[in-house]
């Protein structure tokens, strides 16, 4: 299927409509959030899950700004060249933990291929002010690839979260189409040498670029080869006409086989359905507490 096929814009189907459940814990979680400051992807990424996330009083927090240096084309992220960084900002992000009431908390972060470190150290200093001021708080991380750099790598892996998120995104064929600054091959490696650290390694990827169902198959495969223990599978949908079009629908029961078919290779959790992205549900995955 060729991504850039669909110029007539399909139709939503109806399972990807969503309703907010509760408004006051959304008000309390946005106030949280403001009050100190902080980004969200929830937010800045047009999650669809923002209502039932925010109305259970979870959020994904966003390191390192609301600007990133890289320009994907799935991606409702501002790009551009980003604004100086925050030293304090990990302190600001785990009390908004502690704000919160988390007993789990997800933290990602824009691409800053612009600082030395790509901003693993505010990633690893974040990690620590939430032990220090949450104890007992697990904590995720969704990464970005930090160009493959061992160093920059292991500081992160060496603040220990429970989990180490990376997505690849979309099978290899699509790459460079979706991800034109990132690579494949690379983002394997990061995975594979977290989970060599003894870490939780998971991953996710879309539906909906254009891939078939035997290449999301293989990537399945290559993700469970290279350590990945967790995985997240979701429907692709547009943020604005200035991104790659929806090129399918996927239906439930695809995204229902496709989670049959990862958790028969091993996978230890499987989230898969239209609505699923990286960090829903995170909380309630039995395999984030098993190090």
């Amino acid at each position: 299927m060729n991504p850039v096929a669909a110029q007539v814009p399909l139709s939503r189907p109806p399972w990807l409509k969503v309703r907010l459940q509760d408004w006051h814990s959304f008000k309390r979680t946005e106030d949280i959030v403001e009050l100190h400051g902080l980004n969200t992807v929830c937010f800045s990424a047009h999650c669809p899950n923002i209502a039932e996330c925010w109305g259970r009083g979870t959020a994904t927090l966003m390191l390192l700004g609301n600007t990133c240096t890289r320009r994907c084309g799935f991606c409702a992220v501002l790009s551009g060249k980003p604004a100086e960084f925050d030293p304090h900002e990990p302190q600001r992000v785990a009390q908004a933990v502690k704000d919160m009431g988390l007993k789990y908390a997800v933290l990602t972060s824009v691409a800053r291929d612009d600082l030395p470190d790509g901003g693993a150290s505010i990633f690893a200093e974040s990690i620590r002010a939430i032990r220090r001021t949450c104890p007992g708080v697990g904590v995720e991380v969704l990464i970005p690839d930090l160009q493959g750099n061992d160093e920059h790598l292991d500081v992160v892996f060496d603040a220990q979260p429970d989990v180490l998120n990376h997505n690849v995104e979309t099978v290899r064929r699509l790459q460079r189409l979706v991800r034109p600054s990132a690579a494949y091959a690379r983002s394997l490696y990061v995975l594979r040498r977290a989970a060599e650290k003894g870490l939780v390694a998971k991953s996710g990827l879309m539906l909906g670029l254009g891939e078939t169902d035997d290449e999301v198959r293989e990537t399945i495969r290559d993700l469970r080869d290279h350590g990945v223990r967790m995985l997240t599978v979701g429907q692709y949908l547009r943020p604005d006409d200035n991104h790659l079009p929806v090129a399918r629908y996927a239906t439930p029961e695809q995204f229902e086989a496709l989670g049959a078919y990862a958790r028969s290779l091993g996978f230890e959790h499987v989230e898969s359905a239209p609505l699923v992205r990286s960090s829903y549900h995170a909380e309630e995955a039995p395999a984030a507490h098993c190090r």
